[in-house]
């Protein structure tokens, strides 16, 4: 770990350049600079412990009554268990991958910490952090696809860290389809033809677990991705009112959503509503990292209170939601083996507040505006109940105050919700005879002991 806290240092304190993958991203590391610049080497250096999670945490367990595989593999979106997904991924932006999210000082933020990540990290077990895709390596301990490591932006990353996390920090919409298409072609280049497995099978005699754990079968594995993205346009959409606007956002989401539809078979996309930007305003503190806040969401917290600027930046997102909620609530992403459905949770969802009613700071790293493991922790709960709830019966998340309880899949309905309201109920789907080849696990993290 040592090595990771030098290169970001040097950067920062010797004004290094790292060139990041996109224009957007470039910004972000001067952005960054320009928050910390007035303060000492021991102003950056102090230590929160309190926003960092100990190793030896663990959550109680959490079992269902269902915990199993469907008998053979579903044909049909709308009969798969949380068993049955074999592959997860995730696109978005630093919300995803968890800039930040246990650092113990203002010098960290840089690190990305998508092991933790709210939707597709794969530190340890559900008991050691509560993510998505630890939830799902309950009923399928296989599972493929979630992040074992660390990375700092805008430095290079690989699959051995990053995992199908494949968000980048400080993108906007505009960058999804690019995002979208690494995405497909990952998947793609991870693909072992059953032709070189049988090969193999003939001329090495080995156990049938190995070979299930060198590739997934594109055609035939189940898939999960999950996308948040929208929240950076919102933050930069008085810099560029036209790049960034409610058109754009739509637009730029659509063309994503087709590739996916046109050229991944057998896959659920969990698009998650994002959140109402306004009340992170309150999340400020007169230290160093707080004033990065200023930098990262300018458009948000530079309006006076009250002004025309930021009674319209709200109008917009507000228009943000609406117009999501009209592209995804339709058939238009559905058929029979994938679905795009909108989770909603976040639609409402109040900063967490302590009982005097000021914000819980605990929840927020030290730039005052992206989650700690405790708000990834929220996020992670709130999907996944989203998941086995239908449309129309979404709970929303009105403050992450109370901790998400959460919920088994309902053995009446023990598959992710898919179907739009706009389709009628299809008769259950034969299954194959056969099996799927079990997929992989993803390649083994770096052991890091005594730090997440």
């Amino acid at each position: 770990m040592e090595w990771l806290w030098i290169a970001v240092t040097t950067c920062v304190l010797g004004s290094c350049s790292v060139k990041a993958p996109s224009v957007k991203g470039s910004d972000w590391w001067l952005e960054y600079e320009e928050g910390i610049r007035h303060y000492s080497k021991e102003a950056l250096s102090k230590e929160f412990p309190e926003k960092t999670r100990p190793v030896s945490f663990k959550h109680p367990v959490f079992q269902c009554p269902d915990m199993k595989p469907s008998p053979s593999v579903p044909s049909s979106v709308e009969f798969v268990k949380a068993a049955d997904l074999r592959v997860i991924a995730a696109l978005g932006d630093s919300l995803t991958t968890a800039i930040g999210a246990n650092a113990t000082t203002v010098l960290g933020i840089p690190i990305e910490f998508r092991h933790v990540s709210w939707s597709i990290g794969g530190y340890g077990t559900f008991q050691d952090v509560i993510t998505l895709a630890n939830i799902i390596k309950l009923f399928n301990p296989n599972l493929l696809g979630a992040s074992p490591g660390k990375t700092v932006h805008g430095m290079q990353t690989h699959v051995t860290d990053t995992g199908f996390n494949l968000a980048v920090t400080g993108h906007n919409t505009f960058n999804l389809p690019g995002q979208t298409r690494h995405l497909i072609d990952t998947l793609r280049g991870y693909e072992v033809p059953d032709a070189v497995l049988r090969a193999c099978r003939a001329a090495v005699e080995v156990s049938e677990s190995f070979f299930s754990i060198q590739g997934l079968n594109f055609e035939e594995d189940w898939k999960l991705l999950t996308i948040l993205m929208g929240m950076n346009d919102i933050c930069d959409y008085c810099k560029d009112k036209t790049l960034f606007s409610v058109d754009n956002f739509i637009h730029y989401m659509t063309v994503s959503l087709e590739m996916l539809m046109n050229e991944v078979p057998r896959l659920i996309v969990n698009v998650v509503q994002i959140l109402p930007m306004h009340p992170l305003r309150e999340v400020q503190r007169p230290t160093p990292g707080c004033l990065l806040q200023r930098s990262f969401c300018s458009c948000l917290t530079e309006p006076a209170a009250g002004s025309p600027e930021l009674q319209e930046l709200m109008e917009v997102n507000l228009e943000f939601q609406k117009r999501l909620e009209k592209l995804l609530q339709s058939h238009r992403f559905f058929r029979s083996d994938f679905a795009v459905v909108l989770q909603p949770f976040l639609k409402f969802a109040d900063p967490p507040r302590l009982p005097n009613g000021r914000i819980d700071m605990t929840f927020f790293t030290h730039d005052c505006f992206h989650f700690t493991i405790k708000g990834h922790e929220e996020l992670a709960k709130g999907l996944w109940n989203n998941m086995f709830q239908p449309e129309g019966g979404k709970l929303m998340v009105g403050s992450f105050s109370d901790p998400i309880a959460l919920v088994c899949p309902p053995v009446e309905h023990p598959y992710i919700y898919t179907r739009p309201v706009t389709v009628r109920s299809s008769q259950p789907a034969l299954h194959s005879p056969a099996p799927s080849l079990a997929p992989v696990l993803l390649l083994v993290a770096l052991a890091r002991p005594g730090f997440m």
